[in-house]
């Protein structure tokens, strides 16, 4: 039985997976997995398995950097605080917060 989104933070072992990636690869993934032929900045899979240790893996989150990289002058972020920002917003998604919510 898979918990909550509610009680996922209150785990001893929370993993999530974090890779930086560029263009080329977090396009081919954004095609097979979620049928978009575009790159984007940042993607997150979830996982939703339960270690024999108790360790409970939520999922993986891509970051692009060359995108990461195009927004942080954009925003007037540097780079770290691009891709901190993108990762986080990755993780959001695996706790279940969507666009549809954030929204409202």
């Amino acid at each position: 039985m898979s918990p909550t989104k509610k009680d996922l933070l209150k785990r001893k072992k929370l993993y999530i997976s974090v890779t930086i990636v560029g263009d080329e690869e977090i396009e081919k993934l954004n095609k097979k997995y979620l049928g978009r032929d575009f790159t984007t900045d940042v993607l997150s899979f979830e996982m939703g398995e339960e270690e024999k240790d108790g360790t409970y893996y939520l999922g993986d989150v891509i970051v692009n950097k060359k995108q990461a990289e195009r927004q942080a002058e954009k925003y007037g972020n540097n780079i770290e605080q691009e891709v901190s920002d993108l990762v986080a917003h990755g993780v959001l998604h695996l706790l279940g917060v969507d666009h549809k919510e954030e929204e409202k």
